[in-house]
């Protein structure tokens, strides 16, 4: 890498305050506030609002389309299509 140009890379603790979850990785980002993690040592810390701990699709909370019941609903309004295999309504 050019020397001057890139902002430091460095430990930086990740916290989901909703999910009381929080991670040490490397990042260029950075922050005023600091905690002190397992290791004793003490790094910057970015509060962010969702993680993959709180995030419905992670947890397996997010709610499923039920497809096969709306193209039923769809058929019964509007029926299944016309008989001689062109588009239209029902005859």
């Amino acid at each position: 890498m050019k020397p001057g140009i890139h902002p430091p890379y460095g430990p930086v603790v990740f916290r989901d305050r909703a999910a009381g979850f929080a991670f040490l990785t490397r990042s260029t980002a950075t922050s005023d506030k600091t905690v002190a993690w397992e290791d004793g040592r003490t790094y910057p810390v970015i509060d962010v609002e969702i993680s993959s701990a709180s995030h419905p699709f992670y947890t397996g909370t997010a709610r499923v389309l039920d497809t096969a019941g709306r193209v039923e609903r769809f058929e019964r309004r509007y029926g299944t299509g016309s008989r001689d295999g062109r588009h239209g309504g029902p005859r």
